[in-house]
């Protein structure tokens, strides 16, 4: 499946070298969907508000176990169609911001990482 390309250091479009918008395929579109979703709040996503990670209840104003987080970013990624394992690695917490890289198993036995 194609997606969007995100630039990775600003998750910002991109355009080709034909001035059209940048597109990602297999498997790096689906480890970008995935840490799209990781990226997401709970109740974000207009048409399915069932959809994002719980950061207003869960998370902002206290100090939550790191396990915690990155199950809540494994559930995430899993919801992505064509992924069937997802490992999360943090690389940072700094100033209330979280760091780290989303990597995917596809289903058809593709891998591919991202940062987030």
């Amino acid at each position: 499946m194609n997606t969007a390309y995100l630039v990775p250091s600003t998750w910002d479009f991109a355009l080709d070298i034909n001035g059209d918008l940048a597109m990602a395929s297999d498997p790096y579109s689906l480890a970008q969907d995935a840490a799209s979703a990781i990226l997401c709040f709970q109740g974000e996503c207009w048409y399915n508000t069932e959809l994002g990670n719980p950061y207003n209840d869960t998370v902002f104003g206290k100090l939550p176990n790191l396990q915690l987080i990155k199950s809540y970013f494994v559930s995430a990624a899993m919801t992505v169609p064509g992924v069937v394992a997802a490992q999360v690695f943090i690389s940072g917490f700094d100033n209330r911001k979280i760091s780290g890289q989303v990597q995917i198993t596809t289903a058809s036995g593709g891998f591919a990482a991202v940062g987030f």
